[in-house]
Order: C-alpha cells, then sequence, then structure tokens
C-alpha cells in the first residue's frame, strides 16, 4: 500500500487521477491540494509515502511547494506531473531532489507504476520529459545566471558586486559573457532572455 497527496490545480484532472490511482494500483489518496501552499500543509499533515505535484500551480507552484516541504521533511518523495518540462525546470527539480517526473498525459495505470517504483526507492523520468529536457541546453554559467538574477531585481554593477561578494570587473564581465551568449545589447535584455528559456 502506497499513501499519497495529490496536488494539482486543474479541479477535473485532480479528482479523476484521485479516482483511478486506487483502482490501477495499491494507492490511497489521503488528500488533494489545488494550490502549492495547500500541497505543503497537506504534506506536512499527512506525511504520505509520495508527494504527487504538478508543476504549474498559481501562487507557490510545484518546485516552491517541494522546496519548502523538503526543509521539514528532507526525505519526502516526489512525482512531478508536467505537460513541457524545460531544461532550467528539470534541472532545478533534480537539485531538489525530485525522483520522478511523469507527463500529466500519461494513463493512469502508467503513473500508478512509476508511484510504485517511486515507494522502492528508485527513481523514473518519463522519456519524453527527459527528451524535452535535453534539447536546449544552458550556455550560462552558474556564476553568470547567478549574475543576471540579480540584475533581474533591478541591481546596478556596484550592487551586484556587493551582494554576490564580487568585484565589479568581475560583475561585469559575467554580463558581457552572458549578453554575448544571450545575444542581447544589455544586461537587463540579457536577463529577461535567461529568464524567458528558464536559465535562471
Amino acid at each position: 500500500m502506497t499513501t499519497i497527496v495529490l496536488a494539482d490545480d486543474e479541479a477535473l484532472l485532480r479528482t479523476a487521477l484521485a479516482a483511478l490511482l486506487p483502482m490501477e494500483g495499491d494507492v490511497t489518496v489521503l488528500a488533494e491540494a489545488s494550490d502549492g501552499a495547500t500541497a505543503v500543509e497537506a504534506t506536512l499533515r499527512h506525511e504520505p509515502d509520495v508527494l504527487v505535484i504538478d508543476l504549474e500551480m498559481p501562487g507557490v507552484d510545484g518546485l516552491g511547494a517541494v522546496a519548502e516541504i523538503r526543509r521539514t521533511r528532507p526525505e519526502q518523495v516526489v512525482l512531478m506531473l508536467t505537460r513541457h518540462a524545460r531544461p532550467g525546470v528539470l534541472r532545478k527539480a533534480l537539485k531538489l531532489g525530485v525522483q520522478g517526473f511523469v507527463s500529466k498525459s500519461a494513463e493512469p495505470a502508467h503513473i500508478s507504476s512509476v508511484i510504485a517504483t517511486l515507494h522502492a526507492g528508485k527513481r523514473w523520468i518519463d522519456p519524453d520529459v527527459s527528451a524535452l529536457a535535453v534539447t536546449e541546453d544552458n550556455p550560462l554559467t552558474d556564476r553568470e545566471a547567478d549574475v543576471l538574477r540579480v540584475t533581474g531585481e533591478g541591481y546596478s554593477v556596484a550592487d551586484i558586486a556587493a551582494r554576490l561578494h564580487l568585484a565589479p570587473g568581475t560583475v561585469r564581465n559575467y554580463l558581457s559573457n552572458a549578453m554575448r551568449k544571450t545575444q542581447t545589447r544589455t544586461r537587463h535584455e540579457a536577463a529577461r532572455y535567461a529568464r524567458e528559456h528558464d536559465w535562471l
């Protein structure tokens, strides 16, 4: 028997999965959540074997919810449902320790078998999700991404240097590299481009 909390803002899909998963496998749905904040609360209260959570939700998204849950329950097993896993998202989720990815269009029987796989301590990434995630690679280094992230918040070069404990000249180098890689004219355009491509 595997207990789950099911979090998805699409009511139709969530209620369908809540009804179908127990029929397809040895699954018990302890609670349902329609947004990230409720998912955090339900997971911490019910302590399910597996949290099945949608990546994109209003307010706190799937990644934000998982990050919050990890602070209290670092061992929580997580299966993420996604329509289109962009490379940056997949990397962030793997860094957070998400064990499984399944396409939202998957059959309930498949989702149920992946839940069992994760509960047994293994990992699972649907081939179509992993294929999507490697098609567009992020050319930015971690430091270039850090600098663009802070730039996007409207800080000056001096402020960025102070916040990241770097020399202003180093910040300028990172910014010019990022602008070259994104083929943009200003650091703000580069930050916007990187955010749109989910590189930050």
